[in-house]
């Protein structure tokens, strides 16, 4: 079944095969290259396993054209950097893999290099089942794992990294240098031609120990600069595991999508401002079915991000638990359309929203949040970036559940204490049209709680709420029971999605049900 905002991950490779015949176009066959740094040699061909290379430099040296492939041997250890040149074509990509059985190929950069694996300005290629690691003596600014990178190239297109493990990168855990680490990273920049990415895909990688960030990109352009937006970029089914800083970091795309991905740590070693999934100037972003957990600290420290000079984020079916700054921050300036639906929230800390700076036209619905024993949880922190303040916001059909205490606060400035805590006191500020209907609230909530948003202050009957492990099948004790007097109690959205957080079909005419579990479609 093809759920809401699912996309096919190869459709580009599909449409030019399919092009490709129609208009009669062969695939190139292409060359195979073997290397294998025990049994190889640099003066052999490299064209059979018995006659393969040994070094990386000898691959660097070559050029390869479309339909190639450049095979390393399992189990193989090669220092230094891999950067092959060459570019595939639509129908006929480089492919670099492996062969043999053994453990991934493992390239290690050891500090020497800015990155492992670097792509500079060249089309078509696809990496995957090799491990990269990039270890000095000390942190460095601008040392990465994998590098990918479009300057002065114009489209930089079909770049497939799948599969890969990326490991211990001591890169600087400094944002403010502009050399922050990364274990993978997309750059597109330049004056002279306009650069970006199409068809970028990082697909089932497991990255450990990256500092500072996991998954990332960057541009030096200015933001808003429509005609430097990647498209086409996929972040998916990935495993991120101890990060330094941020986790997963899209910019300067339009359309991206980041589902399916799990991250286990983030903001583990970093002292400056970091989150966990976030994007930053860009447009139609959509982030769902992903896991956020354990994301360190209160600067910051949410899961999820809707960051500066994004238009119509969209965070959905997502799960996130034990997070200490929250589980979302909205912020900055020029963000509009943001769109929060049928999430879940265990057991994260410190505030569930923070609402920083101007950021307008919001619409949260249908989330449920849970918040353990002997917690103290701000449902909304409410800070301005100089008099500017969120407004037009339409919270409503969300479950707000306690075990502990929940406030709403204004952030009236930072604590010296330098943990990116607030002065707080009881309200919303300069906020402005902020709608907060049919929402539930269960538990204990202290008087900085409005009135108008006690309007259903009653048992949601929740399945078992806090029950939820690791993984979104955990998850069934979100569920509404059969006798709830939620089902059918919330307001229709104006967009709403086809499905629940469990793939129940949302009725069309009638009115939902209140929190993530379409209770009337599943009965």
């Amino acid at each position: 079944m093809i759920r809401f905002g699912d996309r096919f991950p190869t459709h580009r490779t599909v449409l030019a095969c399919l092009a490709a015949a129609v208009l009669g176009l062969p695939a190139a066959a292409g060359k195979t290259y073997y290397v294998d740094n025990t049994a190889g040699s640099d003066a052999k061909n490299g064209l059979s396993e018995g006659a393969a290379w040994k070094t990386l430099d000898k691959v660097n040296a070559a050029s390869f054209a479309p339909g190639d492939r450049i095979l390393f041997n399992a189990g193989s250890r090669f220092s230094g950097q891999l950067r092959p040149r060459g570019a595939g074509s639509e129908a006929s990509p480089i492919i670099v893999d492996t062969y043999g059985k053994g453990d991934k190929p493992l390239i290690a950069a050891e500090g020497r290099f800015h990155e492992a694996l670097l792509l500079e300005n060249q089309d078509y290629w696809e990496v995957s089942n090799l491990q990269f690691t990039n270890t000095g003596p000390a942190r460095e600014p601008f040392r990465y794992g994998i590098r990918v990178r479009s300057w002065d190239h114009g489209v930089m297109r079909h770049i497939h990294l799948k599969n890969l493990l990326v490991h211990d990168v001591n890169g600087s855990l400094v944002k403010k240098d502009a050399g922050e680490g990364h274990g993978i990273v997309w750059e597109n920049g330049g004056q002279k031609t306009k650069s970006r990415f199409d068809d970028l895909l990082i697909e089932g990688c497991r990255l450990v120990r990256t500092d500072r960030n996991g998954i990332c990109g960057y541009t030096p352009y200015k933001p808003r600069d429509f005609e430097a937006r990647s498209t086409s970029v996929i972040i998916r089914g990935n495993l991120l595991e101890d990060i330094g800083g941020d986790g997963i970091k899209v910019w300067g795309a339009k359309g991206a999508l980041v589902e399916h991905n799990i991250l286990r740590g983030a903001r583990t070693r970093c002292d400056d401002y970091a989150a966990g999934i976030w994007p930053w100037d860009s447009d139609d972003t959509l982030i769902q079915y992903n896991e956020v957990s354990g994301v360190k600290g209160t600067k910051d420290g949410e899961a999820f991000d809707s960051d500066a000079y994004t238009t119509n984020s969209t965070f959905q079916y997502n799960y996130t638990h034990d997070n200490d700054g929250g589980f979302m921050l909205i912020c900055c300036y020029a963000n509009t359309g943001t769109v929060v639906r049928y999430n879940i929230s265990q057991n994260d800390r410190a505030r569930l929203f923070h609402m920083a700076g101007e950021n307008e036209n919001i619409s949260i619905y249908n989330n449920v949040f849970f918040t353990p024993k002997d917690s103290d949880v701000q449902i909304f922190l409410w800070s301005p970036n100089g008099a500017k303040w969120t407004h037009d916001a339409h919270i409503f059909n969300n479950i707000f559940y306690t075990a502990g205490t929940m406030s709403n606060s204004i952030g009236l400035k930072r604590k010296r204490l330098g943990d990116g805590t607030f002065l707080a006191e009881s309200g919303a500020g300069g906020s402005r049209n902020i709608v907060f209907e049919r929402n539930v609230l269960y538990g204990t909530f202290d008087d900085s709680i409005p009135g108008a948003w006690r309007t259903m202050v009653l048992d949601p009957m929740l399945e078992s709420p806090g029950s939820g492990g690791n993984g979104l099948d955990s998850l069934e004790g979100y569920k509404l029971k059969r006798d709830s007097p939620l089902s059918g109690a919330g307001i229709p959205a104006k967009s709403s999605p086809a499905q629940d957080f469990w793939g129940n079909r949302i009725p069309e005419g009638k009115d939902p049900s209140i929190g993530a579990h379409e209770a009337q479609a599943a009965r």
